[in-house]
C-alpha cells in the first residue's frame, strides 16, 4: 500500500524527486509534527501554492496542532502583504483563520491575529463581531490582551457611540481604567458623559488613579469641565457640586469659588457671578484664596467694562448705556478701594485675636470715626486676653486715646474705668492700662486726679497673691507692679511732700519688688533733702536685698558718695564699709572698689595702708586686669616710695602674670635698673627672662637685650648673650609640645612621604618614625644657627690686668669698676682649686674642681688648628654653660 501511494504521490506533477524522502518520512509518520515542519521547512523557498498544500495535508491529519495553525496563518498573511484588500485572497485567508478557530478558539494568539488582519482589511463590522466573538470565546483571565487591541480599534472608528458603548463594558471588567474612557469622551466632545463619570470617580473613596492624580486634582477637574462647559453639562447639578468641594477641600477654596463663578459666568448669570464673588471674599480665611477671588472679580469687572464699552461704541451714544457704564466703573473703583480692608478682615477671620491687625483696621478707618468707634468696640469684645497675639490693652488705650483726642474726657475716663477690670493674661498689661490712665490726667494738668489714679492702682486689694500666681486675677497682683509704683513714686517727687514721697519708697521696699535703680534714686531723693544718713540706710537696706552682681552699682555708688559726704572724718567706718563691700565680691567687679579703696587711704589713711590694698588687689581682681593692677600699683609705689620700692612689686608680678605680660614687666623692670646705673642687675633680668623668651616668636624682646649689651657690655657679654639665644632656642627645638607642632606642620606643607624622610625604614614602629623626624628637625636647627662673621677672639691668660682694664674701659666707658683683690687672691690657689678641662678628640676630660671657689681655669685644646684656647677668671655660674657648649 506504501508503495503504490508513493507511486501515485511521484505521479504527482508538483512533488519532485527530491521531495521523496519528506514524502516517505511523512508516509510513515502521518501524525509526527516534527516531520511535517521538516518537510516545511524544506519546501520554505520553493512555489507558495506547494506549501500551502503542504500545510493543508499537515492540518488534514493534524488539526488540532497549534503549531501547524499557526504558522500556516502566518505564512499566509505574509503572501498577501502589500496588495490590495480587496483581492480575494483575503477572503481565503479570512475561511482559512474561521476554519482555525473551529479548532483553536481557545488560543489568544490566532484571535489576535485574526483581529489585527480583519482591522487591517477595514472591515469595521467584521473586525467587532469577531472581537466580541474572541471575548465570549476566551476565558476572563485571557481578556486583558483582547480589551487594549479592541479599545484601539474603537478609538480610531469614525463613529464614537461605537467606542462608548465598547468602552461601557470595558469599565465593567476594569473600572480602574475610567480616566482613559473619560480623556476619550473630552476628546470625542462627549462632555455631559464625561463629567458624569469624573463625578461618579471622584465620589468614589476606593478609587486610585493610575496616573497617580489626587482625588482633589480629580476635582479640581470636574470644576474645571462643568465651569468652563456650562451649555454641554446637564446631567449635574454645578452649583450643588462645587458648594461640595468647598466644604470637603478648605485649603483650596480660591480655586473652587473661581470655578463655580466662572459657571454662572459663561452661562450668562452676571450677577450671580458677582454674588458668588462677593460671598467668596467675605467667607475666604487665607490669603492666598483671598488674593485668587479678589484678581478674578477684578478681572470679571474689567472684562464686564471693556464688553459695555464696544457696546455702547457700537451702539453709539445712550443716557442709560452711559449711566449703565458709569455704574460699573464705580463698582469697580470701589471694589479698589476696599481691598485693603477686605485683607485686613481674611485676617482677622483667620484669627479674631491678633491685636496688632485690629489696629491695622482701625488706621484704615481713618477720617471715619463711627466706623472706627465700632471697630473699637468690636475688637475689645471679640479680642481674648488670654488668646491674643500682641497686648489686648493697647486696644483699650488706643480707644480712650481716640476720646481724648476728640476731647471727649469723659468717654476716655469710662474706657479706662472699664479697661481696668478686663482679665488680662500679664500683670504689666494692667499696669500699662493704669499708668496710661494717669499719663491722660497729667496731660490735661489734674494732677491731683492723677495722683489718685496710681494711689488706687498700688492700693493693697482685699485678697492679696503673689505677683507670679497665675491662677489669681492680674487685679489682685497688680499691687505688686514696679512700673506702677515707679510712676507713682515720680509723681510725689514732682507733687507730693517729702513724707509721702518717702512713704511709696519705703513701701517699694517692703514689697521686696525694688531694683537697683530704684534704691539708688531713693538714696538720691534723701540727699537733695539734706537727709545723708538717712540716704546711707537707704544704700545699705539696698544691699540686704540683692546679690553680686546686681548690688555692685550699689555698692560703687554709696561709697562714693560716703568718700564725698565725709572724706577722713570717719575712716573706720569707710573702711569698714569697703570691707564688707569686699566680702564675696567677685573678681570681675573687684578693680573699682580696690581702686577707691586706696584712693581713700592714699588722700586720708596711710601710704601703707594703700600699698596694702594696692597688694590685695592684685590678688583679687580678674586675671584678664591683673597686668593693668599691677601697672597701677607700681606707678602709685613709685610717686609714694621712689623707683626703688617697685622692685619687689615687678619681682612679685613677674612670677604671677603670664609669660606675655611677664616678658612686659622683666623688659620694664631691666629697663628701670639700666636707668639707676645696676647694669648687673639688667642683665641678670635679661637673662631670667630669656628662658620664657622663643627667639622665633619674641624677637623684640632679643632685639632689646642687644642693644642693652651694645650700650652697656663687652664682646664677652655680647657672646653669653647670643650662647643663651642658642641654648634657649635648643631648648624649644626639644620641647615635645614644639617638636610636635613643627612635626604636624611639615606633614602637612611637605610633598614627600615618610619614606622620604626615612629611606627603606618604613617597616619600623611609629615611634622609631617620630625619633628619626626628631632628629632631622635638629639637624635643621643646626643648620639655622648664625654664623658670626669672623673668627671670636679669646683673652689669653697671659693678657695683664692693666691690659684688660683698658680694653674694658675702651668697650664701656659707662662700666663700674669693681675691686679685683678677690680676683688676684685667686690666682694663688692650687691645682686642687681649678676646674680644668682638655679638649682631646671630641673628649672633655675632668682634672680637678673645687665648688667653693668663686673662679675657675679651663684650658682647651683645639687639635685641629694645634693651638691652646685658655679662659681664666670666669664665674662657676658658668660651668654648665660651658659644658653645654663643649
Amino acid at each position: 500500500v506504501a508503495q503504490r501511494t508513493l507511486l501515485s504521490s511521484v505521479a504527482r506533477p508538483e512533488i519532485e524527486e527530491d521531495d521523496l524522502p519528506y514524502e516517505e518520512e511523512i508516509i510513515r509518520n502521518p501524525y509526527s509534527v516534527k516531520c511535517w515542519m521538516r518537510y516545511i521547512e524544506f519546501k520554505q523557498n520553493g512555489v507558495k501554492s506547494v506549501l500551502n498544500m503542504i500545510y493543508e495535508r499537515a492540518l488534514k491529519e493534524l488539526p488540532g496542532s497549534y503549531k501547524l495553525w499557526y504558522n500556516y496563518l502566518r505564512e499566509r498573511r505574509k503572501q498577501v502583504k502589500g496588495k490590495c484588500i480587496t483581492e480575494p485572497a483575503y477572503e481565503e485567508i479570512n475561511n482559512c483563520h474561521e476554519r482555525a478557530l473551529v479548532f483553536m478558539h481557545k488560543m489568544p494568539r490566532i484571535w489576535l491575529d485574526y483581529c489585527q488582519f480583519l482591522v487591517a482589511q477595514c472591515k469595521i463590522t467584521r473586525s467587532r463581531r469577531t472581537f466580541d466573538r474572541a471575548l465570549r470565546a476566551l476565558p476572563v483571565t485571557q481578556h486583558p490582551r483582547i480589551w487594549p487591541l479592541y479599545l484601539r480599534f474603537a478609538r480610531n472608528l469614525p463613529l464614537p457611540e461605537t467606542a462608548i458603548r465598547v468602552y461601557r463594558r470595558y469599565l465593567k471588567l476594569s473600572p480602574e481604567n475610567a480616566e482613559e474612557y473619560i480623556d476619550y469622551l473630552r476628546s470625542c466632545s462627549k462632555l455631559d458623559e464625561a463629567a458624569v463619570r469624573l463625578a461618579a470617580v471622584v465620589n468614589d473613596e476606593s478609587f486610585v488613579s493610575k496616573e497617580g492624580k489626587s482625588n482633589y486634582q480629580l476635582w479640581h477637574e470636574l470644576c474645571d469641565l462643568i465651569s468652563q462647559n456650562p451649555d454641554k453639562v446637564n446631567s449635574l447639578n454645578v452649583g450643588a457640586i462645587i458648594r461640595g468641594g468647598l466644604t470637603r477641600f478648605t485649603d483650596q477654596l480660591g480655586k473652587l469659588w473661581c470655578s463655580l463663578a466662572d459657571y454662572y459666568i459663561r452661562s450668562g448669570h452676571f450677577e450671580k457671578a458677582r454674588d458668588v464673588y462677593e460671598e467668596a471674599i467675605l467667607t475666604v480665611v487665607t490669603v492666598r484664596d483671598f488674593t485668587q477671588v479678589f484678581d478674578s472679580y477684578a478681572q470679571f469687572e474689567e472684562s464686564m467694562i471693556a464688553a459695555k464699552m464696544e457696546t455702547t461704541s457700537e451702539m453709539g451714544k445712550d443716557e442709560e448705556e452711559d449711566i449703565d457704564l458709569e455704574l460699573r466703573l464705580a463698582r469697580f473703583e470701589q471694589l479698589i478701594a476696599r481691598r485693603p480692608l477686605l485683607l485686613n478682615s481674611v485676617l482677622l477671620r483667620q484669627n479674631p485675636h491678633n491685636v496688632h491687625e485690629w489696629h491695622k483696621r482701625v488706621k484704615l478707618y481713618e477720617g471715619k470715626p463711627r466706623q472706627i468707634i465700632n471697630t473699637y468696640t468690636e475688637a475689645v469684645q471679640t479680642v481674648d486676653p488670654m488668646k491674643a497675639t500682641g497686648k489686648p490693652s493697647s486696644l483699650w488705650v488706643s480707644f480712650a486715646k481716640f476720646y481724648e483726642e476728640n476731647e471727649q474726657l469723659d468717654d476716655a475716663r469710662t474706657i479706662f474705668e472699664k479697661a481696668t477690670k478686663v482679665n488680662y493674661k500679664q500683670v504689666d498689661d494692667l499696669a500699662g492700662v493704669w499708668c496710661e490712665y494717669g499719663e491722660m490726667e497729667l496731660r490735661h494738668e489734674n494732677y491731683e486726679q492723677a495722683l489718685r489714679i496710681l494711689r488706687k492702682a498700688t492700693a493693697i486689694p482685699s485678697k492679696k497673691a503673689e505677683y507670679f500666681d497665675v491662677s489669681e486675677p492680674v487685679q489682685n497682683r497688680v499691687y505688686k507692679s514696679l512700673k506702677v509704683w515707679s510712676m507713682l513714686a515720680d509723681l510725689e517727687e514732682s507733687m507730693g511732700t517729702f513724707q509721702s514721697t518717702k512713704a511709696v519708697y519705703d513701701r517699694i521696699i517692703d514689697l521686696r519688688i525694688a531694683t537697683p535703680q530704684i534704691i539708688i534714686n531713693y538714696a538720691m531723693f534723701l540727699e537733695e533733702h539734706n537727709y545723708f544718713e538717712e540716704s546711707f540706710k537707704a544704700y545699705e537696706r539696698g544691699i540686704a536685698l540683692f546679690r553680686w552682681p546686681n548690688v555692685y552699682d550699689i555698692w560703687n555708688t554709696y561709697l562714693t558718695k560716703f568718700i564725698d559726704r565725709y572724706g577722713g572724718k570717719k575712716l573706720e567706718r569707710a573702711r569698714d564699709l569697703f570691707e564688707q563691700a569686699l566680702d564675696g565680691c567677685p573678681a570681675k567687679f573687684a578693680k573699682t572698689i580696690y581702686l577707691l579703696y586706696a584712693k581713700l587711704e592714699e588722700e586720708f589713711g596711710l601710704a601703707r595702708h594703700a600699698m596694702a590694698v594696692y597688694e590685695r588687689a592684685t590678688q583679687a581682681v580678674d586675671n584678664t586686669e591683673r597686668h593693668h593692677m599691677f601697672n597701677i600699683y607700681i606707678k602709685r609705689a613709685a610717686e609714694i616710695y621712689g623707683v626703688t620700692y617697685t622692685r619687689a612689686i615687678y619681682q612679685k608680678a613677674i612670677e604671677v602674670l603670664p609669660d606675655e605680660h611677664s616678658r612686659d614687666m622683666c623688659l620694664r623692670f631691666a629697663d628701670m635698673e639700666s636707668k639707676l646705673g645696676e647694669i648687673d642687675r639688667g642683665r641678670a633680668i635679661y637673662s631670667y627672662c630669656s628662658q620664657i623668651c622663643d627667639p622665633r616668636m619674641t624677637a623684640t624682646f632679643w632685639q632689646t637685650w642687644k642693644e642693652f649689651e651694645i650700650r652697656h657690655g663687652n664682646e664677652d657679654t655680647i657672646r653669653e648673650m647670643l650662647r643663651i639665644k642658642r641654648s634657649v632656642q635648643a631648648t624649644y627645638n626639644t620641647q615635645v609640645n614644639f617638636m610636635s607642632s613643627q612635626m604636624m606642620k611639615a606633614t602637612t606643607n611637605a610633598t614627600g612621604t615618610i619614606s622620604d624622610l626615612a629611606p627603606g625604614q618604613m617597616g619600623l614602629d611609629d615611634m622609631k618614625l617620630l625619633e628619626q623626624q626628631a632628629q632631622l628637625l635638629a639637624a635643621e636647627a643646626e643648620q639655622d644657627k648664625p654664623k658670626l662673621k669672623e673668627k671670636i677672639l679669646f683673652v689669653r691668660s697671659d693678657t695683664s690686668r692693666s691690659e684688660l682694664a683698658e680694653l674694658a674701659k675702651q668697650a664701656n666707658p659707662d662700666e663700674i669698676d669693681i675691686d679685683d683683690e678677690d680676683e688676684d687672691g685667686d690666682e694663688d690657689q692650687g691645682p686642687e682649686g681649678k676646674l680644668q678641662h682638655h679638649w682631646e678628640g671630641g673628649v672633655v676630660v675632668e682634672q680637678g674642681a673645687m665648688l667653693q671657689n668663686i673662679h675657675i681655669e679651663v684650658d682647651c685644646v683645639d687639635t685641629e688648628n694645634d693651638s691652646v684656647i685658655e679662659y681664666r677668671t670666669m664665674p662657676t655660674l658658668y660651668l654648665t654653660f660651658l659644658s653645654a657648649m663643649f
